[in-house]
């Protein structure tokens, strides 16, 4: 994937960082980390500017990130919540903890979107709850943004540091990413845990 990222940068250079870093955002088949680094090494070698490539980094997050924030504000969570109605208690979750969790997402949605941004996965995942309470576009573009911004200065100001060597900084990202992945894992295990309790109760009547 970094060898493709690489390519991709090479090619069509800071529209190919916007490409990826979107479509991260939506499906994260490469680590934003790796490609802000490797956007970093670009600008140390004078291919890119340092602030050209934040602002397409960013554009190509915001686009990313608006995917599943409109998919979730026409689901609406009306759908959602007669779905977990149906459904939830296979895997855990009764109707008023997701009511619960919305509600409280309503109340410190800004700052979950904007610290959302900064955390692997989840910049992906934050659009859903957002885009379901219908939280506002200007208050979601603005708190995206900014967060967005940080992150992306934050990776690209570290590849532009180590130069040649900014594969050494995946090291970290990689720590970072396998810490969200052992927290996700052990959520689907609590899911699956749940689902055949269940099953099993049935069985039981």
């Amino acid at each position: 994937m970094i060898d493709f990222a690489a390519e991709v940068l090479g090619q069509i250079g800071l529209l190919g960082a916007a490409i990826l870093i979107g479509i991260e955002v939506i499906v994260p088949p490469i680590p934003s980390e790796a490609v802000l680094l490797l956007t970093g090494f670009n600008v140390s070698l004078g291919n890119f500017g340092f602030f050209e490539a934040i602002l397409a980094t960013t554009a190509g997050s915001l686009v990313g990130a608006s995917f599943w924030y409109v998919i979730a504000h026409f689901y609406t969570l009306q759908r959602l919540e007669n779905l977990v109605d149906k459904y939830g208690r296979y895997v855990g979750l009764p109707l008023r903890d997701l009511q619960r969790t919305m509600n409280w997402f309503a109340k410190h949605g800004a700052s979950m979107v904007f610290f959302g941004r900064m955390v692997p996965i989840f910049r992906s995942l934050v659009s859903i709850p957002a885009g379901l309470i219908k939280m506002s576009i200007v208050k979601f573009y603005f708190f995206s943004t900014v967060g967005i911004i940080i992150w992306n200065t934050l990776w690209i100001s570290i590849g532009v540091t180590l130069g040649e060597n900014w594969q050494t900084g995946e090291g970290f990202a990689a720590f970072l990413d396998w810490v969200v992945y052992a927290l996700l894992a052990f959520l689907v295990v609590y899911v699956l845990t749940n689902f055949i309790k269940e099953i099993r109760r049935n069985k039981a009547r």
